[in-house]
């Protein structure tokens, strides 16, 4: 077989991607913005108060060294790309033109900086629920629902992702195209309590259930859950707090379908 030669690199850097300092979004709007909390708010889908918090958490692992070569790229910029694309989601293209980087480039940061908000923020945002927690959650949904002894609401979410070559069909899912699939518990207002992310596509949500780290604990009885109490203005036997799901789950002890 003939090898190829490699390409040569026209410029070191693209003449667009130069101009990055001049016309690039974050140099022409962040400032700007800044001072408009409302546009800041719709731009980057988060408040100024928000975004610093998390730049103080995260700024002494954003920080790069400056070269010889060029300037490093600056913990504000890198977490307002991310927050754009975690906003908008737009493509890594379509970032690229916005702030005149490399696409491989905008890929490295959005992929480093989510893997940094999630370590350093799991244990402060989704930790793992306790008995007072469970209580306050079934509050919560007696208040908004009427429903009595529910402690979360469960449901599966396909993610699309782009087909690559060789891929297995176990991505393929029952809507015909390919994803994965983000298993989501949540309270009365809608917010994550246990998440399970990244299963085959076309695996079943009772499955993901079973053989996730929320669903052995669950059958074990191991999730710290309250004990079982009576309903408000009964007589009757206590009953164990359940999640509500739909006909693709399993009744179970502590699982519910909605009635028909």
């Amino acid at each position: 077989m003939l090898s190829e030669k490699p390409r040569r690199r026209r410029w070191w850097g693209h003449p667009v991607v130069s101009q990055r300092l001049q016309k690039g979004h974050f140099h022409t709007l962040y400032f700007d913005l800044r001072q408009h909390p409302d546009k800041f708010q719709g731009y980057c889908r988060m408040s100024v108060g928000t975004f610093d918090m998390l730049l103080a958490s995260l700024r002494s692992r954003l920080t790069f060294q400056d070269t010889n070569m060029r300037r490093s790229i600056s913990p504000e910029e890198t977490s307002s790309q991310v927050e754009r694309f975690l906003a908008t989601g737009s493509s890594f293209a379509s970032l690229h033109y916005e702030y005149l980087l490399g696409i491989s480039t905008i890929s490295g940061i959005v992929c480093h900086t989510c893997q940094l908000n999630w370590q350093r923020l799991r244990d402060a945002v989704m930790p793992q629920p306790k008995a007072e927690d469970w209580l306050r959650i079934a509050d919560g949904f007696y208040q908004s629902a009427q429903f009595p002894n529910c402690i979360g609401t469960i449901d599966g979410k396909h993610i699309r992702i782009t087909k690559w070559p060789h891929a297995v069909s176990q991505y393929f899912n029952f809507k015909q195209y390919f994803s994965v699939v983000l298993l989501a518990l949540v309270d009365s207002n809608y917010r994550f309590i246990i998440v399970d992310i990244g299963a085959y596509g076309s695996t079943a949500d009772a499955r993901i259930l079973c053989s996730s780290r929320m669903g052995e604990p669950l059958r074990a009885n191991q999730l710290a859950l309250p004990e079982p109490r009576r309903l408000t203005g009964s007589s009757a036997s206590a009953t164990p707090f359940v999640i509500m799901a739909d006909q693709g789950f399993v009744l179970s002890p502590h699982v519910m379908q909605a009635f028909p």
